[in-house]
């Protein structure tokens, strides 16, 4: 999976017959890809969820897939689980304006069912460019599904938790997707822990940035 995602001989996709990236920013993209039919996810979407937040983000949030609320919005995390992750980044200091939130795919499988391999892989192209235009330093993943496709394991939420994953370029946190909180609110005090981590190191990380500036 991860040489879907970030093959480190390939660019961003070119225009025919130059070196120019075909996307130069987010909007470019979004127009690029709004209207994306590779999988079959196409045909009972009604929105293309592709994502919000700064543009120039130091750090992207990253689920699994769009809910009911979000496609009939357009919008990521805009239901329930939106309104608990909104208080779980501003408990740690982070407005949603702050940071990108997106998905590993753009459009909601059928009642909410796991995304199937074909579908992350035709959508993967996308967040691979979001990823390369935004260049952060640190993603937040929430959820299994999305932890697992990205860092390319299989291995369980205990054993990615609570630890600082560093993968190609960015330094990545893993915790519960809000969802899974509201239906276990038991694992709430894990989630504050792991993004209380997720906190203390990217302010090490701009410190970083911050120092080596001239």
């Amino acid at each position: 999976m991860q040489g879907l995602l970030f093959d480190e001989s390939r660019q961003q996709p070119t225009a025919a017959g130059g070196d120019k990236p075909l996307y130069s920013d987010l909007q470019e993209l979004y127009e690029g890809s709004k209207t994306c039919t590779k999988c079959r996810l196409a045909a009972t979407r009604n929105n293309f969820v592709f994502g919000e937040g700064n543009p120039k983000a130091r750090l992207v949030v990253i689920g699994e897939a769009p809910g009911a609320d979000e496609d009939a919005q357009g919008r990521p995390f805009v239901g329930r689980s939106g309104q608990l992750l909104d208080k779980i980044l501003l408990a740690v200091g982070f407005r949603r304006e702050d940071v990108f939130i997106c998905n590993i795919i753009k459009c909601r499988p059928p009642q909410n069912r796991n995304p199937q391999q074909d579908e992350i892989a035709s959508c993967l192209p996308w967040l691979q460019n979001q990823l390369e235009l935004i260049d952060p330093g640190m993603l937040l993943l929430l959820g299994r599904v999305a932890a697992n496709t990205l860092l390319d394991n299989n291995l369980s939420m205990g054993a990615m938790r609570g630890k600082i994953i560093g993968w190609k370029k960015f330094d990545c946190v893993v915790t519960y997707h809000p969802a899974a909180l509201l239906r276990n609110p038991n694992w709430k005090r894990g989630c504050w822990e792991d993004v209380q981590l997720m906190r203390r190191h990217y302010d090490t990380l701009q410190g970083k940035k911050s120092d080596s500036q001239p």
